[in-house]
């Protein structure tokens, strides 16, 4: 059975030699979020896509707001969750604001690995290296099978490039990243699990084959093990999904998509015999704006009380499961099943909309064929410069790969020639087609949406460098 004791893990990759300071009352999990919560990593989430890509207004979400209304819900379900484990005597005070200081930042950094442009993004870097890298493989050997190197960028996904920035590349002052906890390193692996060993039908996995000897670290510091998630892990996912579930559709009902009216009487309709979600849309419908907000900011106010109203419902419905099925959490067991899986009609229902509205509305894919474009074109010029130039060639900035190679921040070339097994820098002759492909990748994934559109004109000679 997993011990919180071990789960709580306050020990780092790199041991802290700051000296404990009587008068700072702030536990490790808590020194993470203050450590992270003014990184560049951070910062660039305001400029990435939540549902609506290179907005110049405030009125949508970013992922940065995103992320925030993630970290509140954490702490929430964790303050929760917690105070019943101490009425339960499993906890006492001090392990429930650790376990609230973890899913805080663990909430604040979820997204940090997504691509510019959303999941969308994510798309586009895995089919980019399907033809650029694998089918080029498969056509020189017709015995070709597919090695972990491969499947870690075949199946990219920005939960994965989330550990890799949290550990290495956003850098403090040395190769360990942002060095959190143990503990707060667990509790954002969604899927515990290689892109090799992942029986995910859509291939999820937790981290590269460059993390793995992290993972087996964080493994042996928290007790767990491959294929057993954190069981905060369970949390932040909830975490995650009761915020964005509802909050994108408040967003499409700002801007115009979602006719909000005629869905929101659809959905009560398609769940009239249903006691418990009546008795909800009564306590929404029995709010009503003040006249004088006018009919739009009325409209807005309704939506705003159905997201309130529902995301409590579904706080309550994630502390619940979590409890119900706690014995299966403790013992490894619980797999990566949902905690909101009761309400996961509602939940179909209420993505639907979204999808209907938003992702199929021509502002979003116009600006997801200006995303592809953007992002496989930023690779190709990348990989043709660096991935197949010698090592002359990629130091002398006064060739064109030279310059390529040159755009590339600091921090992820100082990564790129950092030997963790022998604990020193190498020489760039001595890095690898894998590792190159990383810098690549960590280089174009962490950009923005702004700056990823700015830099492909600028390269392309669209537009002249200001």
């Amino acid at each position: 059975m997993l011990d919180w004791d071990k789960l709580l893990c306050d020990e780092r990759i790199r041991t802290s030699t700051v000296v404990k300071d009587e008068h700072v009352t702030r536990n490790e999990f808590e020194a993470d979020y203050d450590r992270i919560v003014g990184s560049s990593s951070v910062r660039r989430l305001q400029d990435k896509a939540q549902v609506f890509p290179l907005q110049k207004n405030d009125v949508v979400r970013t992922r940065l707001t995103h992320s925030m209304e993630v970290s509140a819900i954490a702490r929430s379900l964790a303050k929760t969750v917690g105070l019943r484990l101490e009425r339960m005597g499993i906890f006492d005070r001090e392990k429930t604001e650790k376990l609230m200081g973890m899913l805080q930042t663990a909430g604040l950094i979820h997204d940090l690995g997504n691509p510019p442009f959303g999941h969308y993004g994510e798309t586009v870097i895995r089919n980019w290296y399907q033809s650029k890298v694998v089918d080029v493989k498969r056509n020189l050997d017709k015995h070709y099978k597919t090695e972990q190197e491969d499947a870690d960028f075949l199946y990219f996904d920005g939960n994965v490039q989330n550990l890799r920035i949290v550990t290495k590349l956003q850098t403090m002052n040395d190769r360990y990243g942002a060095n959190f906890t143990y503990g707060t390193l667990a509790s954002i692996i969604k899927y515990p699990y290689s892109s090799m060993t992942t029986t995910h039908p859509k291939h999820k996995f937790g981290y590269f084959k460059s993390e793995e000897e992290i993972m087996k670290s964080i493994w042996q510091h928290t007790g767990l093990s491959e294929g057993v998630r954190h069981p905060a892990a369970y949390l932040l996912e909830a975490a995650d999904d009761i915020v964005y579930i509802c909050d994108d559709i408040e967003d499409g009902v700002k801007k115009g998509y979602i006719p909000w009216n005629k869905e929101y009487d659809q959905i009560k309709q398609t769940f009239k015999e249903n006691t418990i979600y009546q008795k909800l849309f009564e306590r929404i419908d029995a709010k009503k704006a003040d006249a004088g907000l006018g009919e739009r900011e009325g409209l807005l106010a309704q939506v705003k009380l159905f997201r309130n109203y529902v995301q409590g419902h579904l706080i309550r419905t994630a502390v619940d499961s979590f409890f119900d099925h706690y014995e299966q959490i403790m013992n490894g067991e619980f797999g990566i099943t949902d905690l909101l899986e009761s309400d996961k009609e509602l939940i179909k229902c209420l993505k639907k909309l979204t999808a209907t509205y938003c992702f199929t509305c021509d502002e979003v894919l116009t600006l997801e064929i200006v995303g592809e474009r953007t992002i496989k074109e930023l690779l190709n010029i990348f990989y043709d410069a660096i991935h197949t130039s010698n090592v002359e060639v990629i130091e002398d900035s006064s060739k064109y790969e030279g310059k390529i190679y040159h755009l590339i921040s600091d921090n992820y070339k100082y990564i790129l020639t950092f030997d963790y097994k022998e604990n020193k820098q190498k020489s760039l002759k001595d890095v690898n087609e894998y590792e190159k492909m990383h810098l690549i990748v960590d280089f174009v994934s962490g950009m923005t949406d702004s700056y990823a559109v700015s830099l492909y004109k600028k390269l392309l000679g669209i537009s002249l460098p200001e």
